[in-house]
């Protein structure tokens, strides 16, 4: 199921989307779903990170002790 959304988007950025869309042969809507899904993925990603690195149970160990763990 798709829900429509209305956004206003800066003149500079619609004219990059545009652009690629056009240049690629896909839709401004593929554009945007793909960057927001990756976006969203990432900040995700970050969030649990940070939680992870502030909480007092963690064992933080340094870079050298994670190659070698690693076989590194």
């Amino acid at each position: 199921m798709t829900i429509l959304k209305a956004f206003r988007l800066e003149e500079k950025i619609v004219g990059r989307l545009s652009k690629i869309a056009r240049i690629t042969c896909r839709s401004e809507k593929y554009y945007v779903e793909e960057a927001l899904r990756t976006y969203l993925e990432e900040y995700e990603d970050a969030r649990i990170a940070k939680e992870r690195f502030e909480d007092p149970r963690t064992k933080i160990i340094s870079s050298t002790e994670m190659r070698k763990r690693l076989g590194l």
